[in-house]
């Protein structure tokens, strides 16, 4: 019963997240995350004040199961699947990470110094998830879907501007993470 607890090998990961984009491409559909987003703006009546969200989220609904499926996985695998919710981060990165003042790191899934409710009354901290949130979505708009959508299901169909949009990714998240995010911090 033990190997429930473990992290799934990339060998019986993998596989199935492929036979997934089979299914996915057989029926015609596409994945990804800021695609479900826009279904629900789209739900909310954001189609009364933009044109993007101006379709048959009808049509889409099926995102919306997307959705509940990752939000339900989520909470099943560390309720019920993990003993230790603690990433294993290099003992020199978590040392790094304590001298920009992440205490939680290598202790916590998240680093809790953002991630927790006390973030939202550090101004700092809400500055940093309120930029960044939009930055992402920004991004994800301007380039024409998110890292999942992209990165999974772009590239499993052999898409060059996913590929490129991937590329683009990987260069912005090394820049952040080694110049930007140390003077930020």
């Amino acid at each position: 019963m033990d190997w429930i607890l473990e992290p799934w090998p990339w060998y019986v990961s993998g596989p199935m997240i492929a036979f997934v984009m089979f299914l996915l491409l057989m029926m015609g559909k596409n994945f990804g995350m800021s695609s479900n987003l826009r279904t629900l703006c789209t739900i909310c009546g954001a189609g009364n004040t933009s044109d993007f969200f101006k379709f048959d989220w009808k049509a889409h609904r099926w995102n919306l199961i997307v959705v509940l499926g990752a939000i339900m996985g989520g909470y099943v695998g560390a309720t019920f699947l993990s003993t230790d919710t603690a990433v294993a981060i290099n003992p020199e990165t978590v040392t790094e990470l304590n001298g920009l003042g992440f205490g939680s790191a290598g202790e916590a899934y998240l680093p809790t110094e953002l991630f927790n409710l006390d973030a939202l009354s550090n101004i700092k901290s809400l500055a940093v998830l309120s930029i960044g949130g939009l930055l992402v979505g920004f991004g994800a708009r301007y380039a024409g879907g998110c890292t999942s959508g992209h990165a999974i299901s772009g590239l499993s169909n052999l898409q060059l501007p996913s590929l490129i949009a991937v590329v683009g990714f990987f260069i912005g998240g090394l820049t952040m993470i080694h110049f930007i995010f140390p003077l930020i911090f």
